[in-house]
Order: structure tokens, then C-alpha cells, then sequence
């Protein structure tokens, strides 16, 4: 007797939909597999055969053919254990399939326990698309995949449960929170008041950020609070960002759920496939990971110069390609970008305290270290001074201006601003060249500025275009209609210095 259910494989960060069919056919006992399974799918057998009697059915001794449709398309994975188990209690007589238009999938313990497996979130939109109007998944798959509307959840636990009908699960999406409490708070920092400006505009238009200065200036404690001042992520967002997380085998737990922005910080001896993605079986890097919040790379130079170069494409088309010689993989990659570096290799060059001891040569090769193409890509670069004894004096929170909570709601109210302009969430950031010309109008004295700046040689095409966003932004959070010659110049302040 022929079974035919239907499942669903992960190809990248997207899924698509796999026809299980089962035959058993009386001959000497055995399992053969067809479809491209890999060593996974093939040890299924074994898992499966002890599931089955372990739940108090029978395995008869047969042959069972067990194809995998497509079968020119790679699979890999246990996401096939429970749809393979129905199949063959079917094409034995011993179950009916409770919806053969459903879908199913879940990886099979020895006991018969259905356990959880990556990317629900990509699956389910899949079934969606492809009117699938219902799933069977593992109990423990059922809170994250709540994230899906239109969709009937049939939570299993057990092979068990198919033997008395199942209900749909509630659709419960998580409660979105607003913390008012911050532990990393930017009051604690003292001075500094230039770079936190500097952020509150990085914030407020999604604009790129560098912060340059000596050992102990604070840097990475101010690009750390930059997650703190962000606006929660939108359903759409949620659903793009877990959607990457879920798929990703380090990352994915089947219970985490949060609104908050993705803030990913790795080390600066990470590789290039650990920071771009990829691998025999594709995985997406830090770079996919930060989508929809920061990618903040600390010591920026000393990272590896060909891994850094690959920012290129992400930080203008906001997704990252990856071709390999058996496959070619999208992942989406819209973040915020934040470093962190010192001016020299010994950290003190222009510090009024301590001596620099490198000579231009080291400075030149250290700076070289970093690609003028990837400067250029950067929106905002400020110098962090190290700190003097005036820095310390104590500002109440009341009187501070740059306390989280006060940023954040600037943050809030410029970007609520730009959506009313952009009719979408898009920031001032992401403007393409038709937006930028509407939206960014000068006037006769600062387009002379901007002109002035550009024979110069101060400014390339794409710089002066990072200029006007950033001017834009800071126009915004002026609560100015129009980019004045004084937002124009607070962005050209932000442009790369000669060292």
C-alpha cells in the first residue's frame, strides 16, 4: 500500500515543500531511501523503527521503498522522522492520516516523542504560500510558530496522539514589553557628549557609525547602550529576524521569543564564513544574524581585510549573496552598522595625556588595514578624547539631556517622523537616489557648501549622498521641515579626518 504526506526541507533560510511516500511490499525486511538523503535521513531507520514499537504499534517485517520528492534536490536533516513513521503505519494498515492535505514534520526520539527542529518559521510561511492551510509540528515548535498567522497549529507530542484526534492549537503571539528599566544607562557615561549626539543620530536615521579614540575614551560602552535607544522590532520584523535565528543551528532555541533589536558583536578573530555565512551546508554569519538590528565590530582594524570587504554588498544592497560551486543562497542582511577602533596601533596618537610612540609609516599601514570603499560606506565618523577631570562632574538625571530614556524617545519621535513621510518603516538611512533628491532639498547657500566640499576632494558621489541623509536626520530631529545650512554642516563634521 502507497502513503503520500507532505513535508518540508530548508534550503538557506527559506523552505520548501517535500512529498513523502511510503510503499510497503512484502520480501525480505528492509529500508530503502531514494530522493538525495544524506547520512541523517538514512540513520532515520533505526530511530524510527524503535519509535513505532515503542509506542505500541507493530513494525511489520517488509520492504519499504521511501522516496523523497523532489528527487533531484539535496535533503538533510531529521525534519522527515514523523511524517516517514506516519507513512509507514499507514501503508501497514495500522493508521489512518488524520488530513493528507496537512503538512508534517518533527524529528522522532526512541521513546516516540516528537522533538523540535529548526526553522518553523520559514516552513510555515512555505505552507501558506503553497495553501497548505494546516501543520502537525512538535509541541515544543508551537510558541514560535504562533508567530504565523492563518495557519491551524496541531501540536504532537507523540506518535501516540494520532490515535485520538487532535485539537489546533490557539494562536497566542507574545505580549510586546517596553522595558523602562536599563542596565547599561548612558548617563553612566560621563562626558562625551559629541559621540552620544553622534549615536542619537546614527539611532534616530539608521546611519553607520565609526568611533575612533584612545584606550579607555569609552567607545565600546557607548555602541553598547545603541540597542537600548532603538525602537522595538515590528511584526514583520520579529518574524524576518527569529525567522533567521530559527534557522540557524547554533542560535535556534525553540522557546526564545523577544521584541527586542538583534545586537551581535563578534570577535575580531572570527572567520570569513563565520562572519559572511555559508559552509557544505549553508548557514548564515553574524553579518545575517544582525539583521534588523547592529553589527558592531570592535578593534575594526584588526579584523581580516577580505572579511571586511565583503561588507560592501550588505551595506549598500542590505543582503549578502553567497555562491558556491553547488549552491547559490540570498540572506537578508538590513542592519545597522557600529565599529569601534584607535587612531594608531598603540592606541595614544593626538592624546593630550600620553605620548604616541608609532612613526606615519605604522600609522599608514594601520590605517590602511581599513579599505577607503568601507569609509565611504560609513555615515558617521566621530573622535572619542579620552577623558578629563571636568568629564566627572556629576550631572543629575533630571538636567541630562542624554540619559537612555531620553534618547530613546527623540529616537522614537524622529523615526515615527519618517515613516509618515516614507509611508513604510524605512529610515533616512535607506533612501535611494529618487528619495534623497525629493526629500532633501537645499538651499542656494548650502548647496555652495556642499558643491565647495566636493571640488575639494573632501567628498564622493556616495559620501556627498550620506552627507544629505545624515543632514536629513539631524534636520529631523531639529523638527525642521527643511535641511539648514547648520544640519548641513554638523554632517560634513562627521566625515572621515586625515591622520
Amino acid at each position: 500500500m502507497l502513503s503520500r504526506l507532505k513535508s518540508a526541507a530548508l534550503i538557506g533560510i527559506d523552505a520548501i515543500e517535500i512529498s513523502v511516500e511510503v510503499d510497503a511490499t512484502r520480501g525480505l525486511p528492509k529500508e530503502l531511501f531514494s530522493g538525495l538523503p544524506d547520512t541523517v535521513i538514512r540513520e532515520s531507520k533505526d530511530r524510527i523503527r524503535t519509535a513505532i514499537k515503542n509506542t505500541h504499534y507493530v513494525y511489520p517485517p517488509n520492504v519499504y521503498t521511501i522516496h523523497l520528492a523532489p528527487a533531484d534536490l539535496h535533503k538533510e536533516g531529521p525534519f522527515f522522522d514523523l511524517p516517514i513513521a506516519l507513512g509507514i503505519l499507514e501503508s501497514t494498515g495500522q493508521l489512518k492520516i488524520p488530513d493528507p492535505n496537512a503538512l508534517y514534520i518533527g524529528e522522532l526520539s526512541l521513546g516516540g516523542e516528537v522533538r523540535p527542529i529548526r526553522g518553523i518559521l520559514s516552513i510555515c510561511q512555505m505552507a501558506i504560500t503553497n495553501g497548505i492551510k494546516r501543520i502537525y509540528l512538535p509541541c515544543d515548535n508551537a510558541k514560535e510558530a504562533s508567530m504565523i498567522p492563518d495557519i491551524d497549529i496541531m501540536p504532537v507530542k507523540s506518535l501516540r496522539d494520532f490515535q485520538n484526534p487532535i485539537l489546533p492549537e490557539p494562536h497566542t503571539l507574545p505580549i510586546q514589553q517596553i522595558s523602562t528599566h536599563y542596565s547599561q544607562d548612558f548617563h553612566d557615561i560621563k562626558g562625551q557628549i559629541a559621540a552620544k549626539r553622534a549615536i542619537e543620530i546614527a539611532a534616530s536615521g539608521k546611519h553607520n557609525i565609526l568611533l575612533i579614540g584612545s584606550p579607555g575614551s569609552g567607545k565600546t560602552m557607548l555602541i553598547k547602550r545603541l540597542p537600548n535607544i532603538l525602537p522595538p522590532l515590528t511584526h514583520h520584523e520579529a518574524i524576518e529576524t527569529h525567522k533567521i535565528q530559527s534557522v540557524n543551528r547554533k542560535e535556534h532555541t525553540s522557546n526564545s521569543f523577544n521584541w527586542e533589536r538583534p545586537f551581535r558583536s563578534p570577535h575580531h578573530s572570527i572567520s570569513h564564513i563565520g562572519l559572511v555565512g555559508g559552509g557544505r551546508i549553508p548557514q548564515p554569519g553574524e553579518i545575517s544574524l544582525a539583521h534588523n538590528g547592529v553589527l558592531f565590530l570592535d578593534e575594526f582594524p584588526e579584523f581580516d581585510r577580505n572579511a571586511l570587504e565583503v561588507l560592501r554588498q550588505p551595506l549598500e544592497e542590505h543582503a549578502i549573496q553567497i555562491t558556491r560551486a553547488n549552491f547559490n543562497i540570498t540572506y537578508p542582511a538590513n542592519f545597522l552598522f557600529a565599529a569601534a577602533m584607535n587612531p594608531c596601533p598603540c592606541g595614544y596618537y593626538h592624546d593630550k595625556t600620553k605620548k604616541c610612540h608609532c612613526n606615519p609609516l605604522q600609522i599608514q599601514k594601520y590605517w590602511k588595514k581599513i579599505s577607503g570603499p568601507i569609509l565611504d560606506r560609513i555615515d558617521i565618523i566621530v573622535d572619542v578624547p579620552r577623558l578629563n577631570k571636568e568629564d566627572y562632574t556629576e550631572i543629575s538625571s533630571e538636567k541630562n539631556p542624554f540619559t537612555t530614556e531620553k534618547i530613546k524617545n527623540r529616537v522614537s519621535e524622529t523615526r515615527t517622523q519618517q515613516a509618515k513621510r516614507f509611508q513604510t518603516s524605512k529610515c533616512n538611512g535607506d533612501m535611494n537616489p529618487q528619495e534623497l533628491e525629493r526629500h532633501c532639498n537645499l538651499d542656494k547657500e548650502s548647496k555652495k557648501l556642499l558643491g565647495d566640499s566636493m571640488d575639494k576632494g573632501l567628498l564622493t558621489g556616495r559620501s556627498r549622498d550620506k552627507v544629505l541623509k545624515v543632514a536629513r536626520t539631524i534636520a529631523d530631529i531639529s523638527k525642521s521641515e527643511n535641511i539648514q545650512i547648520s544640519h548641513l554642516c554638523e554632517a560634513l563634521q562627521y566625515r572621515p579626518k586625515k591622520w
